[in-house]
């Protein structure tokens, strides 16, 4: 019996490491990289931490009953869409450079080009947004866009690496059309790991300033979230990300709790064009690391900006809220404060040159 029992216990323990070290989990920060992370004024105590206390999960709720409900529990029945998601196909590679153009590519990917130069920012586009195949996938009708369908890049940009904001498999087959990788502090050890060079990484810390193509200028700031593809959590950053053109100022929000930073960056950085941000996969339980519609205005009207993309749903079940439950209440709000949310389709585009455009509310088909 005791011999079946630690069999057991080494083919687990095997498989365990086995599975964690597969290419899709990245790699550790270490040498010069783990260097400049131990140096970080962000980084304390074994991780890097928020600006503010920030809990993994609400007081008054418990990890087992919050996992509990999201494996187990009865779920909305709307938690997924009836019927595929409404999309439009834009040939990402039959734009014009010169075009001003935003263009959602489901959940918080999407193709950003402005002044010339060409960003994507955390695509997922092996609909799967987890690192294995046939859990976490896709809605239909959300999934109408490949890596194959990704042009030339003059910048990849990643908020940080949970498995929903950076796809192995995309950044994988795009890597030969990439020109620069942006990317929080910790996470260049993934990309090296999957072949491409230290020379492409722009790799920061909050607090940094960068300058672009075509005097284009890009800011790391804070978000308030957490990190990490393996056992241990945190050891890489997450950001939010300015970008500043001759032309315009956008807000690159990335997974953010609600919190003082929105204020802070729109007194430092404001007004913005445009601020695209999460909007959900929310839910009571971890409103520290994820923000409520009812947040998401605050921090608009924090950072200074009155046109709001909302992106980070209509594309995987995160979270226990109905599928389009996070387009209706942002818009109702929005409104109320007299907001300007746009709200394209998957693939339909937004000129970043136009300022009264008008979508269709495609959610309520």
């Amino acid at each position: 019996m005791v011999y079946w029992i630690l069999t057991s216990i080494v083919v687990l323990t095997v498989s365990f490491f086995m599975i964690i070290n597969m290419k899709v989990f990245g790699a550790v920060p270490k040498g010069k990289r783990l260097k400049r992370i131990k140096q970080s004024k962000l980084y304390k105590k074994r991780q890097f931490q928020n600006l503010s206390y920030t809990p993994s999960i609400t007081e008054g709720y418990k990890m087992s009953k919050v996992t509990y409900d999201f494996f187990l529990g009865k779920k909305d029945p709307l938690l997924k869409p009836l019927k595929p998601i409404p999309s439009v196909y834009t040939h990402l590679k039959n734009i014009d450079k010169n075009t001003d153009v935003f263009i959602w590519l489901g959940h918080s990917s999407y193709y950003l080009q402005t002044d010339g130069v060409s960003f994507l920012i955390d695509p997922v586009l092996s609909r799967y947004g987890s690192p294995f195949k046939y859990f976490n996938k896709a809605f239909k009708g959300s999934d109408i866009y490949t890596p194959e369908d990704i042009p030339g890049l003059d910048y990849l940009v990643i908020t940080h690496d949970h498995f929903d904001h950076l796809d192995y498999p995309t950044v994988r087959s795009i890597k030969d059309r990439t020109g620069k990788v942006i990317l929080p502090l910790g996470v260049g050890a993934h990309f090296e790991r999957w072949g491409y060079e230290e020379t492409q990484l722009i790799e920061e810390e909050w607090g940094t300033e960068v300058e672009l193509k075509n005097d284009i200028k890009l800011a790391f700031t804070p978000a308030r979230h957490f990190s990490g593809r393996r056992i241990k959590q945190n050891d890489t950053l997450w950001s939010s990300y300015v970008l500043i053109t001759p032309t315009k100022k956008i807000f690159l929000g990335g997974d953010s709790g609600y919190d003082s930073h929105f204020k802070m960056i729109g007194d430092k950085y404001g007004p913005f064009d445009y601020a695209i941000l999460e909007n959900g996969q929310y839910g009571e339980a971890w409103r520290y690391i994820h923000t409520l519609p009812e947040e998401v205005i605050h921090a608009a009207i924090d950072i200074k900006a009155n046109r709001i993309i909302p992106v980070h749903a209509t594309k995987f079940a995160l979270a226990l809220h109905p599928w389009n439950e996070p387009l209706q209440k942002i818009t109702r709000l929005g409104k109320e404060k007299g907001l300007d949310i746009l709200t394209p389709k998957i693939g339909e585009m937004l000129d970043l040159n136009l300022p009264d455009q008008q979508f269709a509310v495609w959610w309520e088909d």
